[in-house]
């Protein structure tokens, strides 16, 4: 089901990890951001465009997770934009002789038989220095970022003030941090990308997270200082104030203290250079 949440701005959730998949309407038709994740949501998703004359033109991934980068054929052969490091992460990834056994693994049991994975991946880069996205519609504005996955980025939708935030600002999951490579510092990355959200948090009325609920007004400047007092008690080893952990964490995401926990021992430990 399609909600609107501003003017020619339209979400869908899907039902296993409320995965927010954001509809833009345009000119011609409908820039779709991280489409889904199971794939009779994503054929019903086409289906109910399809219905109302709203043709899939464009897509793009706000960064290379497995459930963000999916596509149905459904939705049609149409350019999927992503940042130059999404493109590249996912160009890599799918190189290798058993990437599909890889990713297949990596999904849940729920809807492992149900994730069509022929079209996995193939994000087309944006075009060098570009900070729009290119199609005929509104424009949106393209802020990458370090935090929590390479090329990962948000979007700024000007004339209909909405910010897609991929996967932070999420009143579901704790901020998750990007892996440690060696010579990038995970925490100090999340703390960058929370700043360059904020710098355009001005400009907008309603975030739409990866996963969880809409946010609006002031709830979205709520939401960025949540984030960062989380990762700065992280850092800090702290006593821990957020209502995504602990006792008051939403009944069945109990599974987030799990991510809350490993994060947590990774700090402590000193492992991967946390």
């Amino acid at each position: 089901m399609l909600k609107q949440v501003a003017e020619g701005v339209l979400t869908h959730q899907s039902a296993l990890l409320q995965n927010n998949t954001v509809v833009v309407q345009g000119g011609d038709g409908v820039l779709l951001v991280d489409p889904g994740i199971a794939g009779e949501e994503m054929a019903c998703l086409a289906n109910d465009l399809r219905e109302s004359g709203q043709p899939v033109v464009a897509g793009f991934a706000t960064h290379p997770d497995w459930d963000h980068v999916l596509w149905h054929a459904e939705l049609g052969e149409v350019p999927r934009y992503g940042t130059a490091r999404c493109a590249d992460f996912m160009r890599e990834l799918r190189s290798k002789a058993d990437w599909k056994a890889r990713v297949a693994e990596g999904l849940p049991p729920e809807i492992a038989e149900d994730t069509p994975l022929d079209l996995f991946g193939l994000i087309t880069a944006l075009p060098a220095g570009s900070t729009r996205i290119p199609w005929d519609g509104p424009e949106i504005r393209v802020v990458e970022h370090p935090a929590h996955a390479q090329g990962h980025a948000a979007l700024v939708i000007g004339e209909s003030r909405v910010l897609v935030a991929g996967d932070m600002l999420s009143d579901l999951f704790v901020p998750m941090l990007g892996d440690f490579t060696g010579t990038n510092d995970p925490i100090e990355e999340y703390l960058v990308g929370l700043r360059l959200i904020e710098d355009v948090a001005g400009d907008v009325d309603v975030v739409v997270p990866g996963h969880g609920s809409v946010g609006e007004g002031e709830q979205i400047r709520a939401r960025i200082d949540r984030d960062r007092a989380y990762v700065h008690a992280l850092r800090g080893s702290r006593v821990f104030d957020d209502p995504r952990i602990g006792p008051s964490v939403k009944p069945g995401w109990e599974w987030v203290n799990d991510i809350h926990e490993g994060q947590l021992h990774r700090v402590v430990s000193g492992d991967s250079g946390y």
